[in-house]
């Protein structure tokens, strides 16, 4: 899987590529991660990126041209989709990730401001928001979606993880199981005896019993 980032602050994502499993992911080439820098492609000395909006109102817009050339300068795969990251696009959730982790290929245009030139919704396949609120920007969205699409990867998180057992997996209603380790007791608080019991299949009934339901 190749991830496309499209941002004028690709400084953003530095920690966030560099730690934990998206690092060891990338070492093991599961998954590819290119950071483009739109700004690099805006007009003029000064490179700006951004203008006015038609028709007055506040902030500023990112303009169309910069982020349209970036985008036609990155090679596409057989199976690749362009995803605009907007507070107005579909909501993201665990069924979308399951089906953009099935591509060869993501490419995220990430706004700032007051959003986007209005044209550049022609030049993309789907248009995802993160959630009913608004963010400073898409790069927070595009991390989050990377998480969730590459950990669905095989052998991103290795044999012992299973995501089948997982929250959503298995209906966007479902949340996953409670959870316990060592120690047994803690400041009186005990583990359930039957998950210490050995007996897997009544593990099995009681962990689909305690599985929590989003109404």
């Amino acid at each position: 899987m190749q991830f496309d980032v499209l941002s004028i602050f690709p400084s953003i994502f530095t920690s966030f590529l560099n730690e934990s499993i998206l690092k060891k992911a990338q070492a093991k080439k599961l998954i590819k991660i290119n950071l483009h820098d739109f700004r690099k492609f805006a007009e003029g000395r000064h490179k700006v990126v951004d203008d006015k909006p038609y028709g007055g109102g506040p902030g500023m817009i990112l303009k169309v041209e910069p982020l349209y050339a970036c985008l036609k300068t990155i090679k596409r795969k057989k199976k690749a989709r362009v995803i605009l990251l907007s507070a107005k696009g579909k909501m993201y959730n665990q069924k979308i990730a399951q089906s953009l982790s099935r591509e060869e290929q993501i490419i995220f245009l990430c706004g700032r401001y007051e959003g986007i030139d209005e044209r550049i919704e022609k030049f993309v396949d789907l248009e995802l928001s993160l959630g009913p609120y608004v963010t400073m920007g898409g790069e927070v969205a595009a991390m989050a979606m990377m998480e969730s699409i590459a950990r669905l990867i095989p052998g991103v998180l290795g044999k012992h993880i299973s995501v089948n057992e997982e929250s959503f997996s298995q209906s966007l209603n479902y949340l996953e199981y409670p959870q316990f380790t060592r120690p047994p007791l803690f400041r009186g608080l005990k583990v359930p005896p039957v998950l210490l019991s050995g007996d897997h299949k009544k593990i099995r009934a009681w962990r689909d019993k305690s599985a929590k339901i989003i109404k």
